[in-house]
């Protein structure tokens, strides 16, 4: 008899040593070993991360000398709902760690109750006495993780604590990213704006002086109208541009919740925009610079998730050994006479064997294999993504760096030939045609300079957000999460 009882747990147990067989917790991406695109002279390669120190990236922002757009980044991340989203995921996947740690752990409940009453027998003389019944004690349960299926569940929510992390820092990265590229939209449009304005000015006056020529019979009347006729072309595109602005200052209104009377008065007295940008290292090898973005790093999390939920899904198909107890006080008043009861009580010591349940454990496992390879298939594609983000900036960056002295010595002769032949028209040694190729060339030049300069500032944000934006893997801790997400609700973080 001894010996039967001993049977079920002692098998319990030496199955428990069995290990369950889930899928490797990390996949290789075999990313590239190199950079192919060109590093720029303003990018540098180093051997480590960020060149050792997180302040090349972190403080890249301050380093532009805009003071304007580290006010905008910091309002846009205080109020972005996406930040405000990943935070709450933090604390969704927080909460979620600590019930499956739980898991692992006995439970423990408090009862008490008290009841009065009286039976009356159905025979017999003389009232029943009233009773009075209190009760008291504590119940406990365990479910003994003996294939690790519970452990298993505890680890996978840990990755995705981890992840959420990381995707809260790369929201914020994002918002900055997307602040940036509109305010250096809006810069660039106030910047043709200008341009636009002075065109149509300019046109303006040649229409004017075509007119009172055309009044005095000097000039045909087909010319005076080719002049008007480019005189309202120019006004209709000024005013064109300055609509473009004021759709630029909306939306910028809309991303950092600021006043726009408040927005149009800091960027009247922002300073005068930069073509050149701050440099900062990156990382001469691939691999350590995917390392530093946190969609890769939650991708890769998301993976180790995936494998710890295959093997919780396998340990469902296992038996399960659970174990009770309670302690307990009850008093029995009746006729003035207390009686009091202590008990306890080990057990019982349950086994569960699962015998038939139609394929549902197979099919959850079948699940979980296929939501691992699901997650390894973005896990690299992710980082085929990064490869060619980062590539793509670097590409951008000396293009841009390559064209920009073209362009303006372009506009410089283009300037110098339309004074000239302005000169010309106005002594009569030109036509007006030859004035309105001139002017419609140098007009060209300079929106072609003005938008390079835009698609360079473009391409260095394009760097900062393929380089993870000042993220390392350090910073996805719980403690750092942590504190991450508590210093978001009551300041905004710096970008």
């Amino acid at each position: 008899m001894k010996i039967s009882r001993l049977i079920a747990p002692g098998l319990i147990l030496t199955l428990g040593a069995c290990a369950l067989h889930s899928p490797p917790d990390k996949v290789s991406a075999n990313p590239p070993s190199q950079w192919f695109a060109p590093l720029p002279t303003q990018v540098q390669a180093a051997g480590l991360p960020h060149n050792g120190t997180l302040t090349d990236l972190t403080q890249w922002w301050q380093q532009q000398g805009d003071p304007l757009l580290v006010e905008l980044i910091s309002a846009a991340q205080a109020v972005s709902p996406t930040v405000a989203t990943a935070r709450s995921r933090i604390e969704q996947a927080r909460a979620t760690r600590v019930a499956a740690g739980a898991a692992l752990l006995p439970s423990l409940d408090a009862t008490a109750s008290i009841s009065r009453g009286r039976t009356q027998p159905a025979t017999g003389p003389g009232a029943a006495p009233v009773i009075t019944t209190a009760q008291t004690g504590l119940q406990t349960a365990w479910e003994i993780d003996v294939f690790g299926g519970r452990r298993a569940g505890r680890d996978a929510a840990g990755e995705r604590l981890a992840g959420a992390q990381a995707q809260w820092h790369d929201a914020r990265v994002s918002v900055a990213a997307e602040v940036a590229n509109q305010y250096y939209s809006l810069r660039t449009c106030r910047q043709l704006e200008a341009v636009t304005q002075s065109d149509a000015t300019s046109r303006g006056e040649t229409a004017r002086l075509s007119d009172l020529s055309t009044k005095a019979g000097f000039t045909a009347p087909a010319t005076d109208a080719l002049a008007r006729a480019s005189a309202a072309e120019a006004s209709a595109r000024a005013t064109q541009q300055r609509a473009q602005c004021e759709l630029d200052i909306k939306a910028l209104v809309a991303l950092s919740g600021l006043a726009e009377p408040d927005l149009r008065q800091k960027v009247a007295q922002a300073p005068e925009l930069r073509a050149q940008a701050a440099m900062f290292s990156i990382a001469a090898v691939p691999a350590n610079a995917l390392a530093q973005r946190p969609d890769v790093f939650n991708a890769e999390r998301e993976v180790a998730a995936a494998s710890a939920d295959v093997g919780s899904a396998q340990a469902e198909r296992y038996p399960r050994l659970s174990l009770s107890g309670a302690i307990g006080n009850s008093r029995f008043r009746s006729g003035g006479v207390t009686t009091t009861l202590d008990t306890w009580s080990i057990g019982p010591l349950a086994l569960s064997l699962p015998l038939f349940d139609g394929g549902r454990r197979a099919a959850d496992v079948d699940a979980a294999r296929a939501r691992y390879e699901e997650a390894a298939a973005l896990y690299r594609a992710r980082v085929r993504q990064a490869v060619r983000e980062v590539e793509e900036a670097l590409v951008n960056l000396q293009s841009t760096a390559a064209r920009e002295g073209d362009a303006q010595t372009a506009v410089a002769g283009y300037r110098a030939s339309f004074t000239g032949t302005d000169a010309r028209y106005r002594n009569g040694l030109a036509s007006l045609v030859e004035l309105e190729d001139a002017r419609r060339v140098q007009l060209s030049a300079e929106t072609t300079l003005a938008s390079l300069q835009r698609e360079r500032l473009s391409a260095w944000v394009a760097l900062y957000r393929a380089m993870g934006g000042g993220w390392t893997p350090a910073m996805a801790g719980p403690e750092a999460g942590a504190s991450a997400s508590s210093n978001a609700q009551a300041t905004p973080a710096r970008p």
